[in-house]
This record gives C-alpha cells, sequence and structure tokens, in this order.
C-alpha cells in the first residue's frame, strides 16, 4: 500500500548529503523524487520514496546516521499545524495524545502509540509501506525529531531513561550521543523512546487554551478531509498487536468499536482481508528483523505473532521458497564488501525473494 508523508521530511537533506560529498540533486532524482519538493513543505511526496532516499544517500556517503544528521537541526516549525497542536497543550501527555490523533496529516506511514507499565512510558513509532529491507534512516529520523520535539515543549533540562531502535548498533555512537544525550538501546523489539510515567503529566508552559481550541478546528477539519480507510486503521492495529500474541480480527474489530462482520465487510470493498493484511505486515517486518544475524529467530517469530518458531518458519518457506538460513546464507554470500553491495545491494535481493506467490495463509 502506498502512503504520504509532507515533503517537509526532506528538510536540512541537501545541506548533510552535501556534507558527506553527496549530489542531494541526483540522489533525489534516482530515489524518484522531484526538486520541487525542497520548495514548499506542504507537497505530499511518497514515503517509500523518502525511505529509499535516505538508505541509498547513507550507502553512497558510507555514514550510518544519515537520518539521524538530518533530524539534528530540526525545528518544532517543520512540523506545521501539527507543531502548534502539540505546543499549546495543557500536559506531555494530552500533546502526545494529540500527536497521535493527527500524525497521519503530517505522515501516513507513521503511527504512534504510548504505553505505561509500572511507572514507565514508552512511546512507541512504528512506521509502514518503507522501502524493502532497512528503514533504519527513516527510524532514526522519526525519532530524532521526536526527542528534539520532546525537548523544544519540556525545556532542555528533560531527558528520557533511553531512546530504543530495531536495527543494529552503528559503528560509531557519536552523532547519538550528541543528538539525544541519553543511553541507546538497539535491537530492540521496537523503536520509540522510554521515559517516566510521571513526566507525561509534565505541564508545558507554553499552553493557551484559546490557540490550541482554534488549531484544533484546523486540524479536524483537514482530517474529515483526508479520513484513514478501514484497510489503513487494521493495518496500524495489526503492527501495533502482533508482538503481543493478541492480534486477532475480534480484538481489532474491538479496537475500531464494531464488530467483525463490519470489519470484513469494509476491508472486501477495498478487495483486503484481513489475513491479506496480517500477511503483508508480515512480509514487510520479517525482512528488517532476519537482516540482523544478532537477532534470535525465537525473537523473531514472537514479534511476528506467530505462537512458535516452526509456525513461522513454515511461513517463511511457503512465502519466499527458501528457509531463513538460506537466505540468510545468500544475503552473506552476496555482499561480503562495498563492492559487492555496489552490485547487488540487499534490497535487489528482497525484491528477488518477493516475487514468489504465497500458497499459505497465516
Amino acid at each position: 500500500m502506498s502512503y504520504l508523508l509532507r515533503s517537509a521530511a526532506l528538510t536540512n537533506y541537501v545541506e548533510v548529503a552535501r556534507s558527506v560529498g553527496l549530489d542531494p540533486y541526483r540522489q533525489l532524482s534516482d530515489a524518484g523524487i522531484s526538486r520541487s519538493a525542497l520548495l514548499d513543505p506542504d507537497i505530499m511526496i511518497p514515503a517509500e520514496a523518502v525511505g529509499r532516499l535516505l538508505e541509498t544517500s547513507a550507502e553512497a556517503g558510507a555514514i550510518e546516521d544519515f537520518g539521524l544528521r538530518m533530524a539534528e537541526t530540526r525545528e518544532l516549525s517543520n512540523l506545521g499545524a501539527l507543531g502548534f497542536v502539540v505546543r499549546e497543550q495543557p500536559t506531555l501527555r494530552k500533546a502526545l495524545e494529540s500527536m497521535a490523533h493527527y500524525l497521519r496529516l503530517q505522515n501516513e506511514a507513521l503511527h504512534m502509540r504510548v504505553e505505561e507499565a509500572e511507572g514507565i512510558a514508552t512511546i512507541r513509532q512504528d512506521l509502514m509501506g518503507g522501502p524493502p529491507g532497512s528503514v533504519r534512516q527513516a527510524a532514526e529520523l522519526v525519532l530524532g525529531v521526536l526527542y528534539r520535539t520532546l525537548g523544544m515543549i519540556l525545556g532542555p533540562a528533560w531527558k528520557p531513561r533511553s531512546v530504543c531502535f530495531t536495527h543494529d548498533a552503528p559503528a560509531s555512537l557519536a552523532v547519538h550521543e550528541r543528538v539525544f544525550g541519553a543511553p541507546c538501546e538497539f535491537n530492540q523489539d521496537f523503536d520509540g523512546i522510554v521515559c517516566l510515567a510521571s513526566d507525561l503529566d509534565t505541564a508545558i508552559p507554553t499552553y493557551d487554551p484559546v490557540m490550541a481550541q482554534l488549531v484544533r478546528r484546523y486540524l479536524d477539519s483537514m482530517l474529515i478531509q483526508s479520513n484513514a480507510t478501514m484497510s489503513d486503521k487494521v493495518r496500524k492495529l495489526v503492527i501495533a498487536l502482533l508482538p503481543s500474541s493478541r492480534c486477532s480480527v475480534e480484538r481489532i474489530a474491538q479496537h475500531l468499536g464494531v464488530d467483525r462482520r463490519t470489519v470484513h465487510r469494509h476491508l472486501e470493498q477495498y478487495g483486503d482481508s484481513y489475513t491479506s493484511i496480517v500477511d503483508s505486515v508480515r512480509v514487510e517486518l520479517v525482512m528488517r528483523y532476519v537482516a540482523s544475524r544478532d537477532r534470535p529467530l525465537s525473537e523473531v517469530a514472537t514479534l511476528l505473532g506467530f505462537s512458535s518458531l516452526s509456525a513461522f518458519s513454515r511461513w517463511f518457506s511457503g512465502r519466499f521458497g527458501c528457509s531463513v538460513s538460506s537466505w540468510r546464507s545468500k544475503t552473506s554470500s552476496r555482499i561480503t564488501d562495498a563492492s559487492e553491495v555496489d552490485s547487488q545491494p540487499v534490497s535487489a535481493l528482497i525484491r528477488e525473494l518477493s516475487h514468489y506467490d504465497d500458497p499459505n495463509q497465516p
């Protein structure tokens, strides 16, 4: 499925690309993005193209933190109207609720939710519809922007407990330490920021109830014009619920406040089904997880909502026509040094494997 985001996501791209010796306009052209997107922050462009641009730029520039460098100088104004509605809330909790509610006006491929347990709050960010393979750069750009946003509304003294990433740690953590000033943990189950639950009730000094109401009215009118389809809603919930082993059409219907027959009926209108959405989400996520050889397959099986490693292995073989170990061996043999990466990138192998038909439903 295709998702769009505001071209404001490209803020600072030209500067960062040039700083590592790249021609930014050549990179944009290769990713299928018009340079006109740099002139108007409100142009809606494909999220997959932006993700591809970030990954190829990081590879061409030989740096692992391209996305984070783009986030390093972001301002609240780069979020447009979303930045205003976040700033004009009474507490951090209300600000995050507003951000989650209006986020698809900024980025349709991004889903945010807050979880609380035992005095700890986790602000999770889930990316959908990214390019095949790694979304390291997009994930770090998103978390870098989120961290800077929280810092700007709470003040520089605020620090999270940790910042978590699903991908591997980079060779150097210098930029991460400079941007976050907090422990960064890698190969985690989610991309997000962990803080004290009590932080959520921190008052925001810029709160203005009159301005907040005006901004909400404006954004509500925009939401009415861009209501998400049932497929979009189900997909976001599947991503959120898969790792909990509680993902079912009944539970999703409960979250949406309807019955399962209503969910099925609306999905059929778009040529979708619950099982097809679950499968497409698994295909998208599995490439991120199995690419990391440090992540145990039993953990991957859990993250994808399988009850056992054997069930996951059967699904993978049926979906891609080979075992996980064979896939890892193939990628390892094709990617042994930089020259081989150039001639046979991981994304090309993923596209090759993705051509297999799926004979089984999960």
